[in-house]
């Protein structure tokens, strides 16, 4: 046993996730300890370790986990060590240039002005493919959205019927980035589960739905509620479930709800002695205004992804040092 090897718990903190990220990792994709003694805890070593740190750096980059995976084993099962990848090893690793972004949504915005829905679901797929799921959301989904938006305020109701179309494929693409739900026997319980829901009256969950995705491919348990979910219904999931982190998406200022996000912040769960209550994440820019206190607040899909990291890691943390 080299003495410099890891627990699960620890690595996880290291590398601001949650044990259970390590885990599905493991049985996902291979990201395990490369040495297993039975009746112990698994131990990480130093090669281990690097591979699933560039499993990290990776799919923070927005590269699928799947390919981010192939290429932190390839990489890990080299002598010189996991370096920087190339283009062709991890596709969407390489950062595009500003042009390539801007070629791609103007064609996306072309096709869906034409109605032609074919190409436009094409144009998402193979932004997500070539960029990874992030970069495709921030650098051509997002932008595309927006100036259809302004297209359609601009002409009336002209084109109320591009929006939508863009709108639907844009969901479907999310939805089909998220891997199937594992429900294997041996599958390990989750241990951070997360709540998402859009706000009472918000109807547009699409950012909430790029966040499901994106927490969906690093194997992170949540439950998404989609839009204009009501205040009993989200309470009593909170309390169902016990979620370390609840995600309210409101996009204009007239859905957020202080009073809400404070109400959520303070219910608990739990039997006396042991109870707990969520952290707060409000997303969207309609939380622009008064602050709540010891809340999230994301600007981009990316900080929303560290910060949850972050906080299931800690908590998962803690409960394993209650439960020794």
């Amino acid at each position: 046993m080299n003495d410099a090897a890891v627990t699960t718990g620890a690595l996880a903190r290291r590398l601001g996730v949650s044990p259970t990220t390590l885990r599905t990792w493991d049985r996902r994709y291979g990201l395990g300890p490369a040495t297993r003694e039975p009746g112990r805890h698994r131990r990480w070593s130093e090669r281990d370790i690097a591979v699933v740190e560039e499993m990290g750096r990776l799919t923070s980059l927005g590269v699928p986990p799947a390919d981010a995976a192939r290429t932190a084993l390839k990489q890990g099962s080299d002598p010189a060590g996991p370096g920087m990848p190339s283009p062709r090893e991890a596709p969407g690793a390489r950062a595009a240039s500003p042009d390539v972004f801007v070629r791609q949504r103007r064609g996306l915005a072309r096709a869906a002005v034409r109605l032609d829905a074919p190409v436009v679901q094409d144009l998402l797929t193979g932004a997500v493919e070539r960029h990874g799921l992030i970069a495709a959301w921030q650098e051509v989904m997002v932008p595309t959205l927006h100036a259809v938006g302004r297209k359609w305020e601009e002409a009336g109701d002209r084109y109320v019927e591009v929006e939508h179309l863009l709108s639907w494929h844009v969901s479907r693409t999310l939805h089909r980035c998220a891997p199937a739900t594992d429900t294997t026997p041996t599958a390990p319980p989750p241990t951070a589960t997360l709540v998402l829901a859009c706000v009472p009256g918000e109807q547009h969950s699409l950012p909430l739905e790029a966040l499901s995705a994106a927490l969906g491919e690093l194997g992170v348990p949540q439950r998404m509620f989609g839009a204009a979910v009501p205040v009993e219904a989200v309470s009593a999931a909170v309390r169902r479930t016990g979620p370390a982190v609840v995600v309210l998406w409101s996009q204009a200022r007239s859905t957020a709800s202080v009073p809400l996000a404070r109400h959520i912040a303070d219910t608990r769960w739990g039997v006396r002695g042991a109870r707990g209550r969520p952290v707060v994440m409000l997303g969207g820019p309609g939380w622009a205004g008064p602050a709540v206190r010891g809340a999230l607040r994301p600007t981009t899909l990316r900080e929303a992804l560290t910060q949850i990291g972050k906080v299931c890691g800690d908590r998962s943390n803690t409960a394993v040092r209650q439960r020794g």
